[in-house]
């Protein structure tokens, strides 16, 4: 059930984005901004009105949590995973705090009420099929926040910082929670996508001394990061060993021939986080096969794609079928890629499959890492 309902949460993402890229190349962005600019003007919120993270209900998952979504396996995982992580599980304890995908997809508002029973539907789906890939390394926290509107990615707008700003607001204070109920002495892994992960670069920008010496990873998947303008302020550095710690993974995922003009082109026009220019040739990408950016992961090499049944009531992982390697700050992937959906991007873009492709490689990584901690 949960896979049937992911599936359509993607055809429903991707018939939005496809159909705006191909109004884009057609009438021009006039199309795709009219359709997915959120009605009138971004509202404040009355103050004191976002979740309360001291309770279980702003959460989607959290130790403890009955029916938590972080703790699903897909189907054949449990009864061999030595062979997917290849070690034991780690020796100490690690808190994982994860930040979900855009899941809100109407225009009624800026930025989506906490309530809102679709968009909460398709956030559990997420953190079932991308926060699940941490279980096995830590305890899972992934907090409900008033997400931006889809359309405040579109426009340079003070209406949409405002949205994006309302949203970070949410996810810091759920951080905050999240660093009182974790003791001192544990440590971090820190994951988001999409969205998630652009809260997830400014997070980790304004904690970076706190998380000095306590982070295990940074997994920032899917928002591309300058290694000039972006990443000298998020304190950390790109991870180049499969057994280092306190570094940041980072990938976009794309077939071949690759062509991410329509996600780089308005990206290159705006100022990094330290106000230099951000260039197409200098994006971070780190191998979730590998744990470095250079390897080369030959499809024998990724322990496990996630891959639906043929009925979609469940999910499985095929193993050593899609290989990987960052080119040009890209992943671009290789060998078959099993029978995901016919969802991909315009430019050969694999965005919504971006922790799909790597679910076992990602648990892997992430035990890796984590079993070097001790």
């Amino acid at each position: 059930m949960c896979v049937r309902r992911f599936l359509a949460l993607i055809f429903i993402l991707t018939l939005i984005v496809v159909g705006g890229a191909f109004a884009l190349y057609q009438w021009g962005g006039n199309v795709l901004l009219k359709s997915a600019t959120p009605q009138g003007h971004f509202v404040a919120p009355p103050p004191r009105s976002g979740p309360d993270y001291t309770s279980s209900d702003a959460w989607i998952a959290r130790p403890s949590m009955a029916n938590d979504p972080s703790r699903w396996y897909p189907e054949l995982y449990s009864n061999g995973k030595d062979r997917y992580l290849g070690n034991m599980p780690p020796p100490t304890r690690i808190a994982a705090f994860y930040i979900h995908p855009t899941t809100y997809l109407e225009r009624n508002h800026w930025n989506a009420p906490i309530d809102h029973p679709e968009s909460r539907n398709r956030a559990e789906l997420f953190v079932r099929t991308q926060a699940s890939a941490f279980r096995d390394s830590a305890e899972v926290w992934a907090p409900r926040y008033r997400q931006a509107a889809y359309g405040a990615f579109l426009l340079k707008s003070e209406d949409a910082q405002k949205a994006l700003d309302l949203a970070y607001s949410d996810v810091a204070a759920a951080f905050e929670e999240f660093l009182k109920q974790v003791p001192q002495s544990t440590p971090l892994i820190v994951a988001g996508h999409s969205q998630g992960s652009l809260h997830l670069m400014r997070l980790l920008g304004e904690n970076k001394a706190r998380l000095k010496g306590r982070l295990v990873a940074a997994y920032v998947v899917g928002w591309p990061i300058s290694t000039t303008a972006d990443l000298p302020e998020l304190g950390f550095p790109p991870c180049s060993s499969t057994e280092q710690t306190g570094c940041i993974l980072s990938w976009m995922s794309f077939g071949e021939p690759a062509n991410p003009a329509l996600m780089f082109d308005e990206w290159e026009k705006t100022p990094g986080l330290n106000g230099k220019p951000r260039e197409r040739g200098d994006i971070l990408c780190v191998n979730p096969l590998t744990g470095t950016p250079e390897g080369h992961a030959n499809p024998i090499d990724n322990p496990g794609t996630l891959v639906p049944s043929a009925n979609f009531s469940s999910a499985t992982l095929a193993v050593g079928q899609v290989g990987a390697q960052c080119r040009n700050g890209l992943l671009t992937i290789e060998g078959e890629v099993p029978a995901l959906g016919p969802y991909v991007l315009p430019g050969n873009n694999y965005h919504v499959y971006d922790y799909a492709l790597f679910w076992g490689g990602v648990a892997r990584d992430a035990n890796r890492r984590a079993f070097a901690w001790r």
